[in-house]
């Protein structure tokens, strides 16, 4: 470990770049370092920022990243659509979204896309870390065998 660093530094070496929008981090990995984060509406440029939860870990973003590439994102749109509890689950979630973040009115990831359609699974899963009860996010988080890699990533 690098000595005591604070959590938006941690953040910083996780993406490769100051992050945007930081406000704290609400989902720590199992050896206590940040993996979601939540962003402000905006930056300090004031510039939009539509997605509440980000994920910093680096071992999750290429988890998800794995999957998108692997028609992720088509797949569990579709998945949306054929199957009404997780369509129920996604439209409860972009409301959630959309309540958290009013100032903005877009659903989870910024998402102003039809019904049912998902945007990115980076914000679907940072979704479901930070706020359990997300039945769509959660079976995507499934995906992601294993969770957590077996150390930590981020020193």
């Amino acid at each position: 470990m690098r000595g005591v660093e604070s959590d938006r530094e941690i953040v910083a070496r996780q993406l490769g770049r100051s992050p945007r929008a930081f406000r704290r981090v609400v989902v720590r990995c199992p050896f206590g370092r940040p993996a979601v984060t939540e962003q402000a509406p905006y930056d300090d440029a004031g510039a939009p920022f539509p997605t509440t939860y980000w994920l910093t870990c680096p071992h999750l973003v290429a988890q998800v990243s794995r999957l998108e590439a692997a028609g992720g994102v088509e797949r569990w749109t579709q998945a949306a659509k054929d199957d009404p509890t997780l369509a129920a689950s996604l439209s409860r979630a972009d409301a959630d979204q959309r309540r958290l973040r009013p100032e903005l009115d877009a659903g989870i990831g910024g998402s102003r896309r039809g019904a049912g359609s998902l945007k990115c699974l980076h914000a679907h899963v940072a979704f479901a870390l930070a706020q359990p009860g997300y039945e769509l996010g959660e079976r995507v988080v499934r995906e992601l065998e294993p969770l957590w890699p077996p150390a930590c990533c981020s020193e």
